[in-house]
């Protein structure tokens, strides 16, 4: 059985389990980021109208209950505070 040694073992490329790195060029690399943005904004699944709707009804909702809400519980300390002073 022959033992088959590279030139320099610890070099990348050397050896099938590591192999040598490409350069990839900056354009290639731009192109290849717009072709996976494109890809990726294809993907996407916009809101239509009615979920657009019934989500900014509920922001609104809940945005003014919680406004009660605080209201009330300053108007309560408020006074709370101006009686015992």
């Amino acid at each position: 059985m022959v033992e088959h040694w590279s030139p320099k073992p610890g070099a990348g490329g050397s050896s099938p389990s590591w192999p040598a790195i490409t350069k990839v060029t900056n354009m290639g690399k731009i192109s290849t980021f717009i072709a996976n943005a494109k890809a990726e904004i294809h993907k996407v699944i916009f809101p239509t109208k009615i979920q657009v709707r019934q989500a900014f009804l509920a922001v609104v909702l809940v945005v003014t209950v919680i406004s009660i809400f605080l209201a009330l519980v300053d108007l309560m300390m408020s006074s709370i505070v101006s009686s015992v002073l």
